[in-house]
């Protein structure tokens, strides 16, 4: 089996739903993460009625918690994430490309849409090494709830740090 290219949009160049999904949740999620720059995101939400949800790594729904009522709460936290891996990167902390490892950490290859609405299944599965000989374990799944508006499509909403069990 070919090793895929985790940088490139998986989907071909006639699904340009699917293509523009990718890239906003993949491509410009990670680079603006990994730059802590919420302004290259930003326009990429609905804010009136945008509710993410935590799973805390549960597989049980009855310890989810309403983690982000608003997206203001979610862009701080984002962002608060976003500085301290920052500043982890800025300190050497890593052993390597750590925005090469989360790209490789990504699959994004399932979306459903149902006219304006999708579901968009996001999973991680990888580490990045640290230059101690510890590693930062990425192994969750979100489910995005994206809507067409403004005629391009945008996050209304999440429930992630769901469990990705690997087999």
């Amino acid at each position: 089996m070919a090793e895929r290219d985790a940088f490139k949009n998986p989907f071909p160049a006639g699904d340009a739903d699917r293509r523009a999904i990718w890239d906003m949740l993949v491509t410009r999620d990670i680079d603006a993460f990994v730059a802590a720059d919420w302004s290259a995101v930003q326009g990429d939400f609905i804010e009136a009625g945008f509710t993410g949800i935590s799973g805390n790594h549960q597989g049980d729904p009855q310890g989810y918690t309403l983690a982000f009522p608003t997206l203001a709460g979610y862009r701080d936290r984002w962002l608060s994430q976003a500085h301290a891996f920052g500043a982890d990167m800025a300190a050497g902390a890593f052993a390597g490309d750590a925005r090469a490892g989360i790209y490789q950490a990504t699959r994004l290859e399932e979306i459903e849409i149902d006219g304006d609405a999708a579901l968009v299944r996001k999973k991680f599965d990888g580490r990045l090494a640290k230059t101690d000989g510890s590693f930062d374990r990425m192994n969750w799944q979100t489910l995005y709830i994206c809507r067409r508006d403004g005629g391009r499509w945008k996050i209304a909403g999440f429930v992630g740090y769901l469990p990705h069990i690997v087999e």
